[in-house]
């Protein structure tokens, strides 16, 4: 993979208009785009087609969180709009992680197209293990990503969400195969807004990321060709 491929442009705005915009201005510098709720809520999966229809690869950041049948049944209708990632909640649970990485490969088989990559949000970048223990989730961190991750390699699923500070156990613990697809990146410098575990981008490549999602920083640029550019000069030679 090259430095290119690893930057995920995340497109937080509710404006079908400025997202494709944004997306022409940098489907030369950006891998792929992210649709999270904000945009699919107001544009509907239109706004996937269009990305695609652009050359583009798509992250479908919906996190499904439901009973097994009700995310089987929205991951088959996903399937359908072609995105290259999808994602669920790894605490949707076991059945349902299993039962929609299922759905899709059998969309996918009965489209004849290729199934688009599922993976699992683990705890969100915005909480840091006070919040966790005031949700009565205990120990730390990094302990339950990493049992989070586990739990979601066993059921199949391609990889995983999570905050760049626990990229390296995630690592360790499922491999180098398995996709870790890490927000929370932001450039040195730059407002950390709401999240709680951040890096840099080279420093979350380096610990070994498949994927860095960046929005703010470069969709809330007065240029974001000229910050998308700047993150992947942070990133270049950068290995796994």
């Amino acid at each position: 993979m090259n430095d290119y491929n690893r930057l995920i442009v995340a497109l937080d705005v509710n404006d079908p208009g400025r997202a494709l915009e944004l997306v022409d201005i940098l489907k030369d510098t950006a891998g792929m785009f992210k649709v999270g709720m904000e945009l699919f809520y107001s544009a509907g999966s239109k706004v996937v087609e269009d990305i695609k229809d652009r050359g583009c690869s798509v992250f479908l950041d919906l996190k499904l969180h439901d009973i097994p049948n009700t995310v089987a049944r929205a991951s088959r209708v996903l399937t359908a709009i072609r995105p290259d990632i999808i994602n669920v909640h790894a605490f949707g649970g076991p059945e349902m992680m299993r039962e929609a990485a299922l759905a899709v490969r059998e969309e996918a088989h009965r489209l004849a197209i290729s199934p688009p990559l599922v993976i699992a949000v683990t705890i969100l970048t915005s909480i840091n293990r006070e919040i966790m223990n005031r949700l009565g989730i205990g120990g730390n961190v990094e302990e339950q990503v990493v049992r989070l991750a586990t739990m979601v390699k066993d059921c199949g699923l391609d990889g995983v969400v999570a905050s760049p500070k626990e990229v390296g156990p995630i690592r360790k613990a499922c491999g180098e195969n398995f996709v870790i697809i890490t927000p929370g990146v932001r450039p040195a410098g730059a407002d950390t807004g709401d999240q709680k575990r951040v890096m840099t981008p080279s420093g979350a490549v380096l610990a070994g990321a498949t994927y860095v999602v960046v929005g703010r920083p470069i969709t809330a640029s007065a240029d974001p060709l000229q910050a998308a550019s700047k993150i992947l000069g942070q990133i270049k030679g950068c290995v796994i």
